[in-house]
């Protein structure tokens, strides 16, 4: 597969990291000579320094051979352009990153006219996936698969007597969960049974929606037992106007706090049932006077990740259940679990994983980019000619950085033991580090044409 991605900022760097290691042939086109200088650095990939409107350009890289291209650069209108002459040049599929909220109204006429094959916003998902949290109500919120049957969450154990201390072997009614990953002072643990769980670790467990819900109110020590009533978002961003817009329509009381004054007059003017403040959201004595300690939840989606992880730690000391920040630098993924915040969502990495589920297509029914984007959890449906097929895990074999943690078997979710076997037709969620990837893609290969192999043989524009 050949895919060309125009605008290299953090979502087009993201895609190209993650289709690298696919063995997509790709190529970045971007306009700034210090970033294609970045990305020759740091990737294997084809890298032309060039405006990607420039149809002359386009046609000088033949973009009739490409598969796929997508346009990620910061302007939509540029985007969608791109995306339009690709496909009048016979580029196969476009996809194109669309922000602006006043397009999302519009989007199937922009699709049909203007040749775009999907449109992801960044900022849309990411409200989508804050909104989904809290509702859910989980401690952290990861994704669900095979159709909500199978559920994956993470959250930090702090202090917590049932867990701190112990090896994963000795924790209690755990028979029908499975821990996947342990994020820890930064890195990745791929667990064992001997696995011993310290203060601050946080967990990433996969199993039964019934038995996720289970374990959230066994174990969760902080959790609202209400559903929440009340949020306060900090910014008036996109993410804020999306997210304010989805809360207030099922009835939850909403305030959101914007230092902007002609942004407050905007968002007054779409917003009807939210209470806008005009204010620095940074200053805790106005917080306070808004009546930040009776909210169930804090969102801070400012412009700024620090801005957003203090207010969101300050919000979680003066009482607030539920905190979220907004980040985009990667490098702060690594402090997270040490600052008592509930979660930290990076719209890229959504994105990515959005755009993922969309190029892999086929029988690769879900794709979440998770741990900052370290690791990822796959939802895949079984062809009949893969060698995995019939066998236990056992004898799989599979290597550590790869763990099967739900077989769906004729609608019955099983979460796996070495003695499990795999069917045809059956939904796997596997769970594996972004560095084993090319090897997760090895194993599953099939000679006969599988499901995987078609997958995979396709990324290399096999036929």
């Amino acid at each position: 597969m050949k895919v060309m991605i125009v605008g290299a900022g953090k979502l087009g760097y993201k895609l190209a990291e993650s289709m690298v290691l696919e063995d997509i042939d790709v190529t970045v086109v971007d306009n700034n000579p210090k970033v294609i200088d970045f990305i020759n650095e740091h990737l294997d990939v084809l890298t032309v320094l060039a405006n990607g409107i420039d149809i002359n350009i386009l046609r000088e890289l033949s973009i009739n051979q490409y598969n796929l291209l997508v346009a990620s650069t910061d302007s939509d209108e540029t985007n969608t352009l791109v995306c339009s002459l690709a496909k009048k040049l016979r580029c196969e599929k476009t996809i194109a990153r669309i922000r602006n909220p006043e397009y999302m109204q519009q989007l199937d006429f922009i699709k049909a006219e203007m040749g775009i094959d999907h449109i992801v916003n960044p900022d849309l998902s990411t409200a989508q996936a804050i909104e989904k949290y809290l509702l859910k109500n989980y401690n952290f919120y990861s994704g669900d698969f095979a159709s909500g049957k199978v559920q994956m969450i993470d959250f930090n154990i702090e202090h917590m007597k049932e867990f701190v201390g112990k090896k994963i072997m000795e924790l209690e009614d755990f028979d029908r969960l499975l821990i996947t990953a342990i994020s820890r002072d930064g890195d990745i643990i791929i667990p064992d049974g001997s696995t011993e769980l310290l203060a601050n670790d946080t967990i990433h467990v996969i199993g039964r929606n019934d038995d996720i819900n289970n374990l959230n109110n066994k174990f969760t020590q902080d959790i609202t037992k209400k559903e929440i009533e009340r949020v306060m978002i900090l910014g008036g961003s996109n993410i804020g106007l999306y997210l304010a817009q989805k809360l207030s329509k099922v009835n939850i009381s909403v305030t959101l706090v914007e230092k902007d004054k002609e942004r407050c007059q905007e968002l007054s003017e779409i917003l009807n049932d939210v209470l806008i403040i005009h204010g620095d959201g940074t200053d805790i004595h106005l917080l306070e006077e808004e009546r930040l300690n009776s909210m169930g939840a804090f969102v801070g989606v400012t412009g700024y990740d620090e801005e957003n992880l203090l207010m969101a730690l300050m919000a979680k000391q003066s009482g607030v259940p539920k905190t979220i920040s907004k980040i985009s630098r990667q490098n702060y993924t690594k402090i997270i679990d040490r600052l008592g915040i509930d979660a930290a969502l990076n719209p890229t990495v959504i994105a990515a994983s959005n755009i993922l589920k969309y190029i892999r297509g086929g029988k690769i029914v879900s794709v979440s980019l998770l741990i900052g984007g370290d690791g990822e959890v796959t939802e895949i449906i079984v062809g009949k000619d893969l060698p995995i097929v019939g066998k236990t895990l056992e004898e799989l074999k599979l290597p550590k950085g790869i763990i099967i943690g739900a077989i769906v078997h004729n609608g019955k979710v099983i979460i796996p033991n070495g003695k499990s076997i795999i069917h045809a037709n059956d939904r796997i969620v596997v769970f594996c580090l972004t560095e084993d990837l090319p090897t997760l893609k090895m194993f599953f290969k099939s000679n006969k044409g599988g499901v995987l192999s078609e997958l995979w043989n396709r990324a290399k524009g096999i036929r």
